[in-house]
C-alpha cells in the first residue's frame, strides 16, 4: 500500500493553505489528520463546515466529545481516540469517564442514552435497536436531536476512515487501553 505522508502547507491547494492558517490560529497547529484531509481542499472545507454547523445544535461540547469517543472506539481509530480523550480532559471529564464513553456507557442517564445510541448507530451502520432510540427520547431528546446525533456520528466516521486508510502519525498522547 502506498504510504500517505502528512502534507506541508506548500503541498496543498491555496484553499487548504487558507484553512491551515485558520486552524493554526485557532488550535496553535494543524493536526496531522486535518492536514491529511487537506490534500482535498473541498473535503477539508466540507468536513469543517459540517462539523461547525452541527456544533451549534442540540448537544453540548461535552456531549459531542462523548459521541466522538464512542464512535472512534467502535471504529478502532487510535488517532481520534487520542485527540478526543485530550479534548474531553480539557472539558474536565475524568480519565475514567472517557474510558466509560469509549465502552458506550456513562453514569449520567442523559449521557448514557447518547453514547449507547451513538455506539449502536455506528455498530449497526444506522440500524440501532428501537429500545435505544426510545431511551434517547425518554432522556429528553427529540427528532432534531436524533438527526444531529446521526450527523455527529457521520462526522466522526469520516475522520476515523481517513485515519484507517492513511495511518498517518498520531500527534496526540495515546489514549489509554480499555480493560
Amino acid at each position: 500500500m502506498k504510504t500517505i505522508n502528512v502534507p506541508t502547507a506548500e503541498q496543498v491547494s491555496p484553499e487548504s493553505q487558507e484553512i491551515f492558517a485558520q486552524l493554526t490560529k485557532r488550535l496553535g497547529k494543524v493536526p496531522n489528520l486535518y492536514a491529511t484531509i487537506g490534500y482535498s481542499g473541498n473535503a477539508l472545507k466540507g468536513f469543517l463546515d459540517f462539523e461547525a454547523t452541527l456544533n451549534k445544535g442540540s448537544f453540548s461540547a461535552k456531549e459531542r466529545e462523548a459521541i466522538a469517543l464512542v464512535v472512534s472506539e467502535v471504529n478502532h481509530c487510535a488517532y481520534c481516540s487520542a485527540a478526543h480523550t485530550q479534548a474531553a480532559l480539557k472539558f474536565r471529564f475524568t480519565l475514567e469517564e472517557t474510558l466509560d464513553f469509549r465502552r458506550g456507557t456513562a453514569t449520567d442517564d442523559k449521557l448514557r442514552a447518547i453514547v449507547q445510541l451513538a455506539k449502536a448507530i455506528t455498530e449497526t451502520k444506522g440500524h440501532p435497536d428501537a429500545a435505544l432510540v426510545d431511551n434517547f427520547y425518554a432522556a429528553g431528546f427529540n427528532e432534531a436531536s436524533l438527526i444531529e446525533l446521526i450527523g455527529l456520528v457521520t462526522v466522526r466516521i469520516f475522520t476515523n476512515y481517513v485515519f484507517a486508510a492513511t495511518q498517518i502519525p498520531v500527534d496526540y498522547p495515546a489514549a489509554s487501553e480499555l480493560v
